[in-house]
């Protein structure tokens, strides 16, 4: 395996954001190149050569290219016995049922390419109105999944795992379009514990966005 680890990032991307998490809590030491998605980054000839999605982020590790948030956390998980995932079939599952709740029904609608084309069709749709609304609407979902099991220190354990890791990025996202957070205090009082931790803190996007 190789020693050096390098992840291109862009500091305000909620899948990046899950990775600089997940890389945190593994204790590894890694580079980053940042890819400007504001500045159109992502499309370059030079990015689409590393990932021809046009999207961050991209994880340099152990020889591989690795892409998709998932997968490299899941890679990570395996390859690293970071525990972020439970070892019992049947908590795997309720484990990835949470993490994708927010990876694969949230954050993917309220990505700003989508919701840029959906105001662009025209209507009455803003971009305050499509975040605010798809935004609650999955965190609504999310805290009716928590409060079916057991209430925890985190999503589905007394450590942080995957769910953790794609929650806190979401949060972020919420808080910046102004979504009212008090509906859900299941998820609230788990983000309170996660974000008091190191590895999410450095995460932040405010900790890494680049100095201007």
């Amino acid at each position: 395996m190789q020693d050096s680890i390098l992840l291109h990032d862009y500091w305000r991307s909620s899948s990046a954001y899950r990775v600089r998490i997940a890389l945190n809590l593994l204790g590894l030491e890694y580079a980053t190149r940042a890819i400007d998605l504001g500045t159109g980054d992502q499309r370059s000839t030079d990015h689409l050569a590393v990932n021809p999605q046009g999207l961050v982020p991209v994880l340099e590790i152990d020889g591989l290219r690795l892409t998709q948030s998932l997968a490299i956390l899941e890679y990570l998980d395996e390859t690293r016995a970071a525990g972020f995932l439970p070892k019992q079939p049947a908590a795997r599952a309720r484990a990835r049922a949470l993490a994708h709740a927010i990876a694969m029904e949230t954050q993917p609608v309220c990505n700003l390419r989508v919701a840029r084309h959906a105001v662009s069709l025209g209507g009455s749709a803003t971009m305050e109105g499509w975040m605010l609304h798809f935004i609650a609407l999955g965190l609504e979902g999310f805290e009716g999944l928590l409060s079916q099991g057991p209430a925890l220190s985190f999503c589905h354990g007394e450590a942080p795992g995957l769910a953790d890791i794609c929650l806190i990025p979401q949060l972020y996202n919420a808080r910046r379009w102004g979504v009212d957070l008090s509906p859900y205090p299941r998820l609230a009082a788990v983000a309170e514990r996660a974000v008091a931790l190191t590895a999410f803190a450095a995460a932040h996007p405010d900790r890494v966005k680049p100095q201007t």
